[in-house]
This record gives C-alpha cells, structure tokens and sequence, in this order.
C-alpha cells in the first residue's frame, strides 16, 4: 500500500459530494494505526536505511560518541569524559542513551547514532499525536509528515548532538499544557507529566529545557489574559516530580567534581560558564562561532524544505486578539497560537545569545504542526475555496523555485567534469578555516571542480526537484492537494538519499576514521598520538583508535577544563616538549592539515598516511611501502 494511496482524492468541482473513492482513504487515515505505520515506514527509509555510514565525525560527533564509549569503559555514568579527561559541559541523557546502545550492540557507527534515530522516531510520532489531537487525523497526519519528509531534522541528524530530543521534549510539553487548558482543575497526571519532560529536558541540553516552556507558556497565558491558569497546574508537588528526575545528577556530579585548588567545581563550570556565560558571549574558553542573525532567523524556514512555501498560511491559522476571545477560542486557535509562540521564543532566545545553525531544530515541530494543521484545511476544502487557491498558489512558487534549482544544478553537471580517478577530494577544495566554527563551515570549501565528485547525487536532486515540484503544482491545479503532499514526500526521500550519497563522499574530510585505521596498524602500547590543534579537530583519532590524544597548542577547547584537575592525564605539549618527545624513544604519531608542518622543521619524519587534506606523520619508519623519509 503506497502513501499515495492514504491521501484522499479530493472533489473537483465546488460543493461537488466526495464520492466513495474519497471517503474510504480517509477513514483509512483516520485510523491512527494505518497512519502510524505509513510515518514509521517514512522514518525507516530516510533515517535507518545507511544507518551505519558514513564514518563518524571530527569534533561533535566523536567527542560526544567518546564521552558515551568512556562511560562503559570506566562504569562511571555521573561524570563524563572524552580523552581520558572530565568533560562536565554537556547534560548526560543523550550519553546514557548511546552508552546503553552500546553495551547491548556494541560499539560502531550504528549503535551510535541508533538513540538519535528513535529520538527522531519519538518527535515524529509526537508530532502526529499532537497535531491529531489539535486538528484531527488528517492534520496530524499532514504535520507527522512535514516533519518526517523536511531538510533540517535529517541535516542536524547526521551527527550526534541532543536537539532532536530537545524537540521531543517541548512536543510532550506542549500537548500537556494544552490538555490541560482543557480541564476546570487540571488532573495530577497532566501536571506531574508536564514538570517529567521539563526535567528530561534539562537532562537532555540543561537549562533551556525549562526556560523554554517557562517563557512560551508563560506569554501564551499572559497574551490570553489566563495567567491564574499557573496555579491550576499543582506547582507544589509538580516541582517535587521535577527535582526528583533532574536534581540528583547534577548533585551527584557536584559531588564527585568538588572545586580542587585553583579549579572550580562542576556547578561553576556547568551552570555559570556553559549556561551564563555562554549566553552573554563570554564563556571560557571562546573557541566557537555565531551564525549571523537574519540568516538564524532565515533558516528557520530553510529546514522546513519543500513545505516553506507553506509557512505564510500556516502563520495565518494564528488567532490574533487572543485576550477577547480566550474563553470562545477552539482547541485549534489555542494550539495554533502556542505553536507560534513555541517557534518564536527558541528564535527569540537565541537572537541574544550565541548560536549555531541547528539551534533552531527544536522549533522545527511546532512549525510543522502549524503548517500540517493547514494542509489538512486545505486538502478537505472545496474547490475554488481560499484554501485551495492559496496552495496553488505556493505550489507555483514551489515550481519556480525548484525550475531554477534545477536548472542550477544541470548547470553544474554541463560544466563539471568527472574528476581523475583516485584523485584526493581535499585536492579539489578551496580551504576557508575562518569557518570552521560553524556546523557547515567546511562545505563552502566546494569548488566547481569538487562538484564533479557529486555528479550522481547532483542529477538526482535536479530531477527530483524538477519532477517533485512539478507534479506536486499539477496534482493541485487539479484539486488534488493530498496526492501532491504525497509527491512531495515522495521527492524528498530521493533528495535525502542524494544528501546521504553526498554526505559520504564528503565524509573523509570531516573524519580521521582512515587515518585513525592507519595508526591502528602501527600502534604498540606506549605509542604516543599528538594533534596540532585541537583536540576536537582529530577527535575521530581517539575514538577509532582507543588511544588518547595530546594537544600541540596553547589549553583550550573541550580539554581546557578538565586538564585543571590534579588527576588529568598529560594532554597538552608545549612546542619545547614535543620536540623532546620526538626525539624520544616512544613512537609519536602526529596529525596535521599541512604536509609540511612547520612543527617538524629540523626534524626527521615520515609520512604515514594522508586523506582528505590531512595528515599523519611519524618519527619512525613505517613498514609500509607507502611511509616516505624526509627531513624538514
């Protein structure tokens, strides 16, 4: 049974009466199981299928999956760390998930990111309940599949960070507080359950999983004049349910990272520095990057590709004079106006803070949901309504948008040229490391000549945003909005195969997974890796290998706290040093960015391996044909 197939075939002609035909897709939607099923099998194939490729990332991604690997290894599931040293900055909950999937599958490239995937799961589903419950089974089918099918969710899926689970959490919260809207005194449950996931919020990302609700709930009741609704919600004994799932870690953890001489305890570092200081731009060390703020605010409705041509009437199912009608608003308007709020308080927050471009991936299911709530308007309307204008209307922005997208792209496939076999990709980029900070930095190192690597992926997504589109525009000009939803599901999941393929042949240069493999068939015990720069930026080296890595460069980054323990292992090395260290008895293995690192000037070395612009050199010969002798 096609997803084609669930959506109802809509009439033609102005109160024309649905025929049968029409009739029996939608009780099929209306059962909550058919429609469950058809987002499962969505998820299934764009997030589980490839599952366990490509290799895992520098930085995030294997500084976190360490963080999870060393929990096992020590049996210490309080205290964090990566490279053997405290990494207090993070909250667990997302450490303890990927921990757990890797005590029962093992440690690999699936087990690793098999939480995030039924994190995804979770939002998806939520989603379709929220939305089924705020607009009814063909809205929360609509809303379930914005989300399942958009660009962001999946993007900020191919590495390992908790915003996917952040997202969850706020769906939870906000169709308990709405539920609880409903109710003259609001049961135990609902409340208790409200203050649960506000606490695994916390566990999730810290702080901003309680400022959130706090403030949009907080401004729907005071722009609602409804704010006595907050002593319905039995404060007393919701903040009891909170403090007993969120406190006992963080004094747990306080408990076993006590301030020690000159370094403050974990409280300081955790709460002051990583949540205070980060939001005021002043946090110690600052080694990260900000995202302009129109272009934060923008892609918003970037992540939301192909339904952004949606959002404008989305946005306008918002009530406005919402205090006048508080008590004659429909469950609709009043979920609708918080969904608003929900998108609007994360941007906001961030607007004064720092950010990074997936910050606003938890705002992505509220978005969803006002947009689902719409389609679902728009496919049950009768031809010739505004509903059904408006949706032509967008689907012929959608058409110009993805004519030239795709012109772009045949653009690219007529002047690139297939690249020389066994050519190195890093070989074809133009480096631009002033934007390395940003979780995309490295992509605007793409050239026209590197493209000719991503001729595949490039004709795939040209066609299917030529086709996608264009279907989608002729199924509604023909008053069948359910079936053109169902192409442009259809149209992304090749696209999000394509962005797959893609990601994979860009992968090596953003992983040390090959090099890492290369050390392995060197390493003996006692052997000695370096990385110039740092930590983070081989990170790959550490979980591939197993072995700690030392830092070439002045303290900072994610080892920069946890060094200051008494306890810490050696992990930074002073120029002075490492020459010792070279000179030294113990094998050293160092990863650069340069084939000619002037850290190696005067000294004897070999090239080990090399990929995706980076390289391992050694002060011993390597028992390969391919180690080469040279002296800077």
């Amino acid at each position: 049974m096609t997803i084609l197939s669930m959506i109802p075939s809509e009439a033609s002609e102005p109160g024309q009466a649905r025929t049968r035909s029409f009739n029996r897709p939608i009780s099929l939607l209306s059962d909550w199981r058919i429609s469950a099923l058809i987002l499962i099998a969505l998820w299934i194939v764009i997030y589980m299928v490839g599952l366990s490729t490509p290799a895992l990332l520098d930085d995030a991604d294997t500084v976190h999956a360490e963080a999870a690997r060393e929990m096992v290894q020590r049996h210490d599931w309080i205290t964090l760390y990566a490279n053997g040293v405290r990494y207090l900055e993070k909250a667990p909950l997302m450490y303890w998930s990927v921990a757990t999937s890797y005590t029962v599958f093992g440690v690999n490239e699936w087990s690793t990111r098999f939480p995030l995937m039924l994190g995804v799961l979770g939002m998806i589903l939520a989603t379709y309940g929220l939305g089924r419950w705020a607009f009814g089974p063909e809205g929360g089918f609509d809303s379930g599949l914005v989300l399942a099918t958009a660009l962001g969710p999946y993007l900020f899926t191919r590495f390992l960070i908790p915003d996917v689970p952040v997202a969850l959490w706020l769906t939870l919260t906000y169709w308990l507080f709405l539920k609880s809207l409903e109710q003259t005194t609001p049961s135990r449950w609902v409340c208790w359950g409200l203050a649960a996931v506000c606490a695994l919020n916390v566990l999730t990302k810290g702080l901003i999983g309680l400022i959130f609700p706090i403030a949009a709930i907080g401004l729907y009741l005071l722009l609602t004049g409804n704010l006595k609704h907050l002593f319905k919600l039995r404060l007393p004994s919701s903040a009891l349910v909170f403090f007993a799932i969120a406190a006992p870690w963080h004094i747990l953890a306080e408990r076993a990272n006590p301030a020690q001489g000159q370094v403050r305890g974990f409280l300081w570092f955790y709460f002051v520095n990583e949540h205070f200081l980060r939001f005021l731009n002043k946090r110690v060390p600052r080694d990260y990057d900000t995202v302009p703020l129109l272009i934060f605010w923008a892609l918003l409705i970037v992540w939301l590709v192909p339904w952004s041509v949606f959002v404008p009437q989305g946005l306008l199912e918002v009530p406005r004079r919402w205090s006048e009608f508080r008590s004659k608003m429909t469950r609709r308007q009043r979920a609708n106006l918080l969904f608003l709020l929900w998108a609007l308080v994360i941007v906001g927050f961030f607007s004064f803070s720092t950010r990074q471009e997936y910050y606003t991936i938890p705002a992505i299911p509220g978005m969803a949901l006002l947009i689902g709530g719409w389609l679902s308007r728009e496919r049950t309307s009768p031809a010739g309504s505004p509903e059904r204008r408006a949706g032509r209307t967008s689907a012929t922005a959608l058409l110009v948008i993805g004519v030239i997208a795709a012109a772009a792209g045949f653009g690219l496939l007529w002047f690139s040229k297939p690249p020389t076999p066994g050519i190195d990709l890093s070989d074809l980029l133009k480096k631009h490391p002033q934007d390395y900070a940003l979780s995309f930095g490295h992509f605007l190192d793409l050239t026209p000549q590197a493209m000719g690597l991503f001729r595949g992926p490039l004709l795939g997504v040209a066609l299917a945003l030529l086709l996608g589109t264009f279907a989608n525009w002729l199924f509604r000009r023909r008053g069948s909005a359910g079936a053109g939803n169902a192409v442009l599901a259809a149209m992304m999941i090749v696209i999000l195969a394509c962005v797959h393929s893609a990601f994979t042949l860009f992968s090596p240069i953003l992983s040390s997974k090959d090099l890492a493999m290369a050390i392995k068939d060197q390493y003996r015990p006692g052997d000695v890796i370096v990385v110039i720069g740092k930590y983070e930026n081989a990170s790959a080296l550490n979980f591939y290998t197993g072995v700690p890595l030392r830092s070439l460069r002045e303290p900072a980054g994610n080892m920069w706290y946890g060094s200051k323990f008494p306890d810490a292992p050696r992990v930074f090395e002073t120029p002075e040093s490492f020459k010792t260290l070279w000179a030294g008895p113990q094998r050293v293995f160092l990863w650069a960015e340069d084939d000619s690192p002037g850290e190696l000037h005067g000294l004897t070395y070999y090239e080990l391996a090399r990929r995706g612009g980076k390289f391992i050199f050694t002060n011993r010969p390597v028992t390969q044909q391919s180690g080469s002798g040279q002296t800077g």
